[in-house]
Protein backbone atom coordinates (compact mmCIF):
# COMPACT_ATOMS: atom_id res chain seq x y z
CA UNK A 1 0.00 0.00 0.00
CA UNK A 2 1.73 3.21 -1.18
CA UNK A 3 -0.67 5.37 2.09
CA UNK A 4 0.59 4.78 5.77
CA UNK A 5 -1.18 6.74 8.86
CA UNK A 6 0.49 5.32 11.89
CA UNK A 7 1.17 6.88 15.31
CA UNK A 8 4.47 8.53 16.03
CA UNK A 9 6.58 10.08 18.35
CA UNK A 10 6.75 14.21 17.86
CA UNK A 11 10.34 14.00 19.68
CA UNK A 12 11.91 12.05 16.88
CA UNK A 13 14.14 13.58 14.73
CA UNK A 14 12.24 13.01 11.01
CA UNK A 15 9.02 14.38 13.24
CA UNK A 16 11.33 17.75 14.24
CA UNK A 17 12.41 18.01 10.52
CA UNK A 18 8.98 18.44 9.14
CA UNK A 19 8.19 20.68 12.51
CA UNK A 20 11.09 23.17 11.51
CA UNK A 21 9.94 23.55 8.19
CA UNK A 22 6.10 23.87 9.61
CA UNK A 23 7.65 26.23 11.51
CA UNK A 24 9.31 28.66 9.07
CA UNK A 25 6.52 28.63 6.53
CA UNK A 26 4.23 29.50 9.20
CA UNK A 27 7.01 32.30 10.26
CA UNK A 28 6.94 33.28 6.45
CA UNK A 29 3.57 34.07 6.37
CA UNK A 30 2.48 35.07 10.07
CA UNK A 31 3.96 37.37 12.70
CA UNK A 32 4.93 35.40 16.06
CA UNK A 33 1.96 36.48 17.70
CA UNK A 34 -0.09 34.97 15.38
CA UNK A 35 1.39 31.22 15.47
CA UNK A 36 -0.40 29.21 17.57
CA UNK A 37 2.28 25.97 17.37
CA UNK A 38 2.04 23.01 19.74
CA UNK A 39 5.17 22.36 21.00
CA UNK A 40 6.36 18.60 20.39
CA UNK A 41 6.52 18.19 24.04
CA UNK A 42 2.49 19.01 24.54
CA UNK A 43 2.05 16.39 21.73
CA UNK A 44 3.20 13.64 23.70
CA UNK A 45 0.82 13.94 26.79
CA UNK A 46 -2.39 11.31 27.30
CA UNK A 47 -4.66 13.38 25.84
CA UNK A 48 -3.17 13.85 22.29
CA UNK A 49 -3.15 11.51 19.03
CA UNK A 50 -0.31 12.07 17.21
CA UNK A 51 -0.10 10.79 13.71
CA UNK A 52 2.67 10.56 10.72
CA UNK A 53 1.81 10.11 7.14
CA UNK A 54 3.65 7.85 5.00
CA UNK A 55 3.73 8.15 1.24
CA UNK A 56 5.61 4.58 -0.55
CA UNK A 57 7.90 3.92 2.96
CA UNK A 58 8.79 7.77 3.02
CA UNK A 59 7.93 10.21 6.00
CA UNK A 60 5.60 13.06 4.13
CA UNK A 61 4.09 14.88 6.89
CA UNK A 62 2.18 14.67 10.15
CA UNK A 63 -0.48 15.81 12.60
CA UNK A 64 -2.27 15.55 15.72
CA UNK A 65 -5.54 15.81 17.68
CA UNK A 66 -5.69 17.28 21.43
CA UNK A 67 -8.32 16.12 23.34
CA UNK A 68 -9.64 18.90 25.55
CA UNK A 69 -12.97 19.61 27.92
CA UNK A 70 -12.19 23.44 28.62
CA UNK A 71 -15.53 24.43 26.39
CA UNK A 72 -17.27 20.77 26.67
CA UNK A 73 -15.52 18.26 25.03
CA UNK A 74 -14.07 18.22 21.58
CA UNK A 75 -10.65 17.51 19.86
CA UNK A 76 -8.28 20.58 18.63
CA UNK A 77 -6.47 19.92 15.11
CA UNK A 78 -3.11 20.84 15.66
CA UNK A 79 0.37 20.63 13.49
CA UNK A 80 -1.41 18.97 10.34
CA UNK A 81 1.82 19.52 7.64
CA UNK A 82 2.35 17.96 4.77
CA UNK A 83 5.97 18.62 3.07
CA UNK A 84 5.56 20.42 0.00
CA UNK A 85 7.02 17.39 -2.46
CA UNK A 86 4.38 15.48 -1.34
CA UNK A 87 1.01 17.64 -1.35
CA UNK A 88 -1.49 16.80 -4.32
CA UNK A 89 -1.61 12.92 -3.57
CA UNK A 90 -4.94 13.42 -0.50
CA UNK A 91 -2.40 13.12 2.36
CA UNK A 92 -3.76 16.03 3.68
CA UNK A 93 -7.68 14.79 3.97
CA UNK A 94 -6.84 11.42 4.68
CA UNK A 95 -4.77 12.66 7.92
CA UNK A 96 -7.61 15.08 8.33
CA UNK A 97 -9.96 11.78 8.40
CA UNK A 98 -7.47 9.73 10.42
CA UNK A 99 -7.53 11.99 12.96
CA UNK A 100 -11.59 12.71 12.82
CA UNK A 101 -11.80 8.78 12.76
CA UNK A 102 -9.53 8.62 16.53
CA UNK A 103 -11.99 11.10 17.95
CA UNK A 104 -14.91 9.03 17.24
CA UNK A 105 -13.28 5.64 18.19
CA UNK A 106 -12.65 7.92 21.64
CA UNK A 107 -16.06 9.32 21.81
CA UNK A 108 -15.20 12.90 20.90
CA UNK A 109 -18.29 14.22 18.75
CA UNK A 110 -16.42 17.66 17.88
CA UNK A 111 -13.38 18.68 16.09
CA UNK A 112 -12.24 22.47 15.87
CA UNK A 113 -9.01 23.95 14.65
CA UNK A 114 -7.53 27.32 14.42
CA UNK A 115 -5.32 27.86 10.89
CA UNK A 116 -4.33 31.05 9.47
CA UNK A 117 -5.61 33.05 6.69
CA UNK A 118 -3.24 33.09 4.03
CA UNK A 119 -3.36 29.32 3.72
CA UNK A 120 -6.17 28.64 1.04
CA UNK A 121 -5.31 25.42 0.43
CA UNK A 122 -5.77 24.31 4.26
CA UNK A 123 -8.93 26.32 4.06
CA UNK A 124 -10.47 24.91 0.66
CA UNK A 125 -9.73 21.16 2.46
CA UNK A 126 -11.47 22.27 6.20
CA UNK A 127 -14.54 23.61 3.99
CA UNK A 128 -14.93 20.44 1.96
CA UNK A 129 -14.43 18.09 4.74
CA UNK A 130 -17.56 19.80 6.69
CA UNK A 131 -15.84 22.32 8.87
CA UNK A 132 -17.98 25.24 9.48
CA UNK A 133 -16.64 28.72 10.76
CA UNK A 134 -16.88 30.00 14.32
CA UNK A 135 -15.82 32.75 17.01
CA UNK A 136 -12.72 32.08 18.57
CA UNK A 137 -12.83 28.76 21.33
CA UNK A 138 -11.06 28.29 24.23
CA UNK A 139 -8.44 30.37 25.52
CA UNK A 140 -7.89 32.43 21.80
CA UNK A 141 -8.38 35.60 21.48
CA UNK A 142 -9.96 37.25 18.06
CA UNK A 143 -7.19 37.51 15.46
CA UNK A 144 -7.82 39.25 12.12
CA UNK A 145 -5.08 36.64 10.90
CA UNK A 146 -6.78 33.69 12.02
CA UNK A 147 -9.68 31.36 11.46
CA UNK A 148 -11.89 29.27 13.74
CA UNK A 149 -13.84 25.86 12.19
CA UNK A 150 -15.49 23.35 13.76
CA UNK A 151 -17.16 20.49 12.67
CA UNK A 152 -19.70 17.43 14.14
CA UNK A 153 -18.65 13.80 13.75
Amino acid sequence: MSLVICSADPLSEPVQQIFRQSEAYLAALYPAESNHIESAEALTKENVVFLAVYWHGELAGCGAVKILSDDGLYGEVKRVFVLPEFRGQGLSKALMLELEHQLKAKSVSLARLETGIHQPEALGLYEKLGYQYRPPFAGYQPDPLSVFMEKSL
